[in-house]
């Protein structure tokens, strides 16, 4: 079951000898000004417009516990990198608009992307299918809670300071929105593609740890979509880019806020652009880690190298597809069931060694005494439209690696940039081949992020098959 949330008139007379002439020298001088024109490379006005904003995200109540890692035992004492939610608004010839929300933090939940949609609605008029909220996932931003709840064990008071967090960032994120639409004006997008190789397959880099004989299945996305958004003049006003690949280069003994790699290089596109605004989009990255990483100082290497990426088709703007046309967006929630579990299972549970095996069974049990619904997630699928060949597809959680490729597969003549950590980050989602493989992605991280257990079967085609149903809904012809 899903849901769609969803000529002239050319007057002839007569005229004189004198008049004859005349029109032939204003039909010269039509004919030199068009000369001109061409040899000048003089281009029709935008008919789009866009505009930026961005707002500082950075914890303030130091120190704050930091989301992504068990292993970290302590909060964060200090900032090594600001963090933000920068927001990009299009708008169409007509009047249609959407908003691209980029955020330094390691995922939302439902319930805050549901609180900042209603803000933005209420306040700007655009409707949820219209804003797409994406996350960096660095594993170095503040815990938000409700989503890796099994991390932590709060006592009241860092509860009640996770909560102001929660609060600032929804008034952040949507004074970000509000920013963005207000800056609207006429702009000119074009789309290219680059690469960067640091992305590795880390599933299959631990099954060659275990066999070095073994011959997994290792796919990979390195490839680097790049949105060009120059202003009538121009001159760049923004630049959205996105890999596939964890923001994990800083490991859990990296114990300072930070944006990874994906921070890093946003910064130093912004330092080679002056006046412009990057944002990163994490891309379907769930079994993609950095490679090398562990080492304070990969961080920037990696962001300079995607930043370079970046850079060689920015220098290419002939090379660039021109992105217009109408806007459209379609946002639908796809029932993802779960394989069969029992309460039994929990209550068994509670008594576990593995402190978060007890806790995922104490949260469990808590959310079933409240009566949810537990036998499957309302998976967001959501689709924005540029023109008849562009388009930007958010999938909900961390997302792996495959759902990218064989999406952008299933559509050869579109160019898609297709993310994951999108709208809600509930835990990972698995294909089937990942789910026969078993190991982390399909199973163990459940336990972190307080699900009953792992995806049944059918998860892939009912995702696939969800995907399809949004293009549709979003304008675009079928495969």
């Amino acid at each position: 079951m899903s849901s769609i949330v969803n000529a002239s008139i050319v007057r002839a007379s007569t005229v004189d000898h004198a008049s004859c002439g005349m029109r032939v020298r204003w039909g010269i001088g039509i004919v030199l000004l068009l000369a001109l024109c061409v040899a000048t490379s003089c281009a029709k006005p935008p008919t789009m417009r866009a505009g930026v904003a961005t707002e500082t995200i950075t914890p303030t109540e130091l120190p704050f516990w930091l989301s992504g890692y068990a292993a970290r035992t302590s909060p964060a004492h200090e900032v090594r990198q600001q963090l933000f939610a920068k927001a990009l608004a299009m708008e169409d010839a007509q009047g249609a608009r959407s908003v691209i929300v980029t955020i330094d933090i390691i995922g939302i939940p439902r319930a805050l992307r549901n609180a900042v949609a209603e803000d933005v609605e209420r306040q700007f008029a655009l409707p949820p299918s219209a804003l797409l909220l994406n996350c960096s996932h660095t594993h170095s931003g503040p815990a938000v809670r409700e989503n890796l709840e099994v991390l932590f064990s709060f006592d009241e008071q860092e509860k009640a300071k996770t909560a102001r967090y929660r609060e600032f960032l929804r008034q952040r994120i949507v004074a970000a929105v509000g920013g963005a639409l207000a800056a609207l004006a006429p702009a000119k997008l074009s789309y290219g593609e680059g690469e960067a190789s640091f992305a590795i397959n880390r599933r299959a880099q631990r099954f060659l740890d275990e066999d070095p004989t073994a011959k997994p299945i290792s796919p990979v996305d390195r490839s680097v979509p790049v949105l060009r958004v120059e202003r009538a003049d121009g001159s760049l006003l923004a630049v959205l880019f996105g890999y596939a690949c964890h923001n994990t280069t800083l490991t859990a003994e990296f114990n300072a806020v930070a944006g990874d790699y994906a921070g890093f290089a946003q910064e130093q596109l912004q330092q080679a652009y002056p006046g412009a605004t990057a944002l990163f989009l994490m891309l379907c990255g769930g079994d993609q880690n950095p490679h090398p990483r562990s080492k304070a100082e990969l961080a920037p290497q990696h962001g300079k190298t995607l930043a370079g990426a970046v850079q060689a088709v920015l220098a290419k703007p002939a090379s660039l597809e021109a992105v217009e046309g109408d806007i459209r967006g379609s946002l639908r929630f796809e029932r993802l069931p779960f394989a069969p579990h029992a309460r039994a299972d929990f209550e068994a549970g509670r008594n576990h060694e593995n402190i978060y095996q007890k806790r995922r069974a104490e949260w469990v049990l808590g959310r079933m005494d409240k009566g949810e619904d537990l036998s499957a997630v309302d998976y967001p699928v959501q689709v924005l439209r540029v023109g008849e060949r562009f388009g930007l597809v958010g999938l909900g959680g961390e997302v792996v690696v495959d759902y990218g490729l064989n999406i952008k597969k299933a559509y050869p003549g579109l160019r898609l940039v297709v993310a994951g950590y999108t709208n809600d980050v509930m835990c990972y989602i698995p294909t089937k081949r990942v789910l026969a493989e078993g190991g982390y992605e399909a199973d163990d991280s459940m336990m972190y992020y307080g699900q009953p257990g792992k995806f049944a079967p059918e998860v892939e085609d009912r995702l696939m098959g969800a995907v399809e149903a949004t293009m549709r809904d979003a304008g675009f012809r079928g495969r």
